[in-house]
């Protein structure tokens, strides 16, 4: 894909980080949860995707970024 200079699978892995990102803050949810909420196959895909695309582990992304006030768990 020349705009998102990205393949599709790439790209919809990013949209799905994005999303895990969005709830990993905002929630208590499970890691396991947050990644059948957002596509991935298990947590451990999920993982993959994040030490590829960002860097850390889902785990290490919420302990940086969880807001204040995360809202309980579902």
């Amino acid at each position: 894909m020349q705009q998102t200079r990205t393949t599709p699978i790439r790209y919809v892995e990013q949209v799905r980080v994005e999303a895990a990102k969005t709830l990993l803050e905002a929630t208590h949810d499970g890691v396991a949860r947050i990644a059948r909420a957002c596509g991935f196959g298990s947590d451990d895909s999920m993982r993959r995707a994040f030490l590829r695309g960002i860097g850390i582990t889902p785990a290490e992304y919420r302990q940086r970024f969880r807001s204040t006030h995360p809202t309980p768990e579902r």
